[in-house]
């Protein structure tokens, strides 16, 4: 990679779509050239669809990026990127791919788990082909830091955890955090 090269975030929202008060909306807000990635629904989330959104907005990038996902986003990231051989131009998407930032992954088998996302359970849990981070927290309602500690292990993931903040959402207080 040479030192002028842009490397882009793409923002991957969970279900609602990450609303103004979201980490993730305010850091697009400050980032040139950031991208998020838009499937046709954000409420009842549908795996196929997500895939293909996620598919689109890495190649409309043309660069590399370094994709930010929150909740229900993690796991369709683990999905993209261990599907078996679809299409010819997934290596070429993947290479694209420096890394992945991985807040609040969800844990399916929760009670709390929205029934309407149950196609992204159970998520694929061999190592991801590209760095990534899981950010957890000790108190996150849809998913345990046991989890978030298993996925990462599965992804062959870094994990980090942050302390008592909730989803890591807008209802969570983080604002802005850097």
């Amino acid at each position: 990679m040479t030192s002028h090269q842009i490397i882009r975030l793409l923002m991957l929202p969970g279900i609602g779509g990450s609303g103004p008060g979201h980490w993730q909306t305010l850091w697009a807000s400050r980032q040139i050239g950031c991208r998020r990635f838009q499937p046709a629904d954000w409420d009842r989330p549908d795996l196929a669809d997500w895939l293909q959104a996620l598919d689109e907005a890495i190649g409309e990038c043309a660069a590399p990026v370094v994709l930010v996902a929150h909740s229900l986003s993690c796991l369709l990231v683990a999905h993209w990127a261990l599907r078996p051989g679809i299409g010819e131009d997934l290596p070429h998407r993947i290479a694209q791919v420096r890394g992945a930032f991985l807040v609040a992954v969800p844990d399916p088998g929760a009670p709390v788990f929205p029934v309407e996302a149950r196609a992204f359970g159970p998520a694929p849990t061999g190592p991801l082909p590209f760095p990534a981070l899981v950010v957890a927290s000790s108190d996150d309602p849809y998913g345990s830091p046991e989890h978030a500690r298993r996925m990462a292990m599965g992804w062959a993931a870094g994990c980090v955890e942050v302390g008592a903040l909730g989803h890591i959402n807008a209802a969570s207080g983080v604002g802005d955090w850097d």
